[in-house]
C-alpha cells in the first residue's frame, strides 16, 4: 500500500478520493488576465488545485530556432519567451488562488524557477517529464523538501529509479504520475497498465495519471487501476490559440472529471461476497422450492409436482432443488406450499 502524501494539508493516497490538478501550463498565452479568469473557471466547478509552467526562457534554455514536433509551427524560444509571466504577476495569480481557495503550483523549469517558486511558498513542485531525468534539477528541487509531483513520460522504468533514487536521498516526498508525451495521446498509446507496473515498482508512493489523450475517460479508467492524482490541461475555451489548447479540457468537463473520479474512486476495491444489505432484494429476487400441484405423504419428490419459485423466503432455496429429487415426502403437501425440511424423509443439507 502506498504511503499518503499532504499537499497543502490534501492527503493523497488510495485511501482518499483522487485528487485532481488543472493543468493551465501556458494555455493563458502570457496574458494576465486569461490566467485569472482560468482560476475562477476551475474554482467555479470544485477544482482543488491549479498549476501553471514557471518559465525564465534564458534560464531554461539557449535560443535556438527548434519546433516543438507537431504541437506547434513557431519556435520553442518563441512560445516560452511569449507566454511567460512575470515574477509579480505569478505572484498575483497565487494570490487570487488563495483568495479562491484553491491551491496554486507550478512547474520550474530552470533552478531560478525553482527558487522563485520556493520563495513564494508553493506547497508542491510538479516535474514535467522534460525533466524527469534532469538529475541536477530533480536534486535541485529536492533539496526543498517539499513534495514533487513528478511525470514521467519519455521515461521507462530505468530512468525512473535513477531519479527516484535522488529524490529519496534528499528524503523528499513524491507522486509519479504515468505519462505519454504525445500531443494528443492516441488511446491505444496510452497504456494504463503502467499504472499497475508503477504501483508494483515503487510501493510506498502514490501513483498517477498526467493525460494527454482527448477527453476525460482515460482517467476515470485509471482511478479504477488506482490512480491517485489526475492531470489534464485546462482551458476557459478551445477557441482560444495556443500550442497545448487542443488537448485541454473546459469547465464543464473539467467538473464531470472531478465528480467521475470521486464516484469510480467510492466503487473500486471491494471483494465478490455477498453484502448484509442485499438481504433485502434476495428475500424477494432469490427462489424456493415449491409444490406445484398436491403431494400426498410418501410421494417422491419430482419435476412433476416441484418447481423454484419467488419469494426467496423459504427455507429450501432454487440451490437445493437437486438434493430434493427423489426424496420422499414426509407429509401431505398441498400445492404452491413453500418445502421446509420437516417435509422430506431423510432430507440432508450438504
Amino acid at each position: 500500500m502506498s504511503v499518503s502524501i499532504s499537499i497543502n494539508n490534501r492527503k493523497v493516497g488510495p485511501e482518499f478520493r483522487p485528487l485532481v490538478i488543472a493543468e493551465v501550463g501556458i494555455n493563458h498565452e502570457g496574458d494576465f488576465d486569461k490566467a485569472i479568469s482560468m482560476v475562477d473557471a476551475a474554482s467555479n466547478v470544485g477544482a482543488e488545485i491549479i498549476k501553471f509552467q514557471t518559465h525564465i526562457t534564458d534560464k531554461e534554455m539557449i535560443q535556438t530556432d527548434m519546433r516543438p514536433g507537431d504541437i506547434s509551427d513557431e519556435s520553442l524560444w518563441d512560445i516560452i519567451k511569449r507566454c511567460e509571466l512575470t515574477e509579480e504577476e505569478e505572484i498575483k495569480v497565487q494570490q487570487y488562488c488563495n483568495k479562491k481557495n484553491i491551491t496554486y503550483l507550478s512547474t520550474p523549469f530552470s533552478r531560478e524557477a525553482a527558487d522563485r517558486l520556493e520563495k513564494m511558498g508553493v506547497p508542491a513542485f510538479k516535474i514535467g517529464s522534460g525533466e524527469c531525468n534532469n538529475l541536477p534539477l530533480i536534486n535541485h528541487i529536492a533539496a526543498k523538501k517539499k513534495p514533487i509531483i513528478l511525470s514521467t513520460g519519455m521515461n521507462d522504468l530505468q530512468s525512473i529509479s535513477k531519479t527516484i533514487k535522488v529524490i529519496e536521498g534528499q528524503k523528499c516526498p513524491v507522486i509519479i504520475l504515468h505519462c505519454t508525451s504525445m500531443y494528443p495521446t492516441p488511446y491505444s498509446n496510452v497504456r494504463l497498465g503502467a499504472i499497475t507496473e508503477l504501483k508494483e515498482k515503487f510501493i510506498k508512493y502514490p501513483i498517477g495519471l498526467s493525460d494527454h489523450s482527448l477527453g476525460i475517460e482515460t482517467c476515470l479508467g485509471a482511478v479504477a487501476l488506482g490512480a491517485c492524482v489526475l492531470e489534464k490541461h485546462f482551458t476557459l475555451t478551445r477557441d482560444w490559440p495556443g500550442p497545448d489548447i487542443g488537448i485541454s479540457i473546459e469547465p464543464e468537463e473539467l467538473k464531470n472529471l472531478i465528480n467521475g473520479s470521486k464516484i469510480i474512486w467510492e466503487a473500486r476495491g471491494g471483494k465478490k461476497n455477498i453484502l448484509l444489505e442485499e438481504k433485502p432484494v434476495i428475500d424477494f429476487a432469490y427462489a424456493s422450492i415449491v409444490s406445484i400441484r398436491s403431494i400426498k405423504a410418501g410421494e417422491a419428490f419430482s419435476l412433476d409436482n416441484i418447481w423454484v419459485k419467488r419469494p426467496g423466503n423459504g427455507e429450501l432455496l432454487a440451490d437445493s432443488f437437486d438434493k430434493v429429487i427423489g426424496l420422499l415426502a414426509r407429509n401431505d403437501i398441498e400445492a404452491n406450499k413453500q418445502i421446509e425440511a420437516k417435509d422430506i424423509i431423510d432430507f440432508k443439507e450438504k
